[in-house]
């Protein structure tokens, strides 16, 4: 079933005022090793570098 333009509407608004948004590149196939490890996690790409970099941010914090 196909999405509805209010639907549509409201995920843009979300976005606006909750998301910000990060774009950086990985080696050619990376991508792809990184969505597989996720899956595998039961998570999503965004929600397994979520955790990545919290994790690797709480860690850093006591050296």
């Amino acid at each position: 079933m196909a999405r509805t333009e209010s639907v549509d509407r409201a995920i843009r608004k979300y976005d606006a005022e909750k998301v910000d948004k990060i774009m950086f590149r990985v080696p050619k196939g990376k991508k792809e090793i990184i969505n597989s490890h996720a899956a595998e996690m039961g998570e999503s790409m965004a929600s397994f570098l979520n955790r990545a970099i919290d994790e690797t941010m709480e860690r850093d914090k006591t050296k």
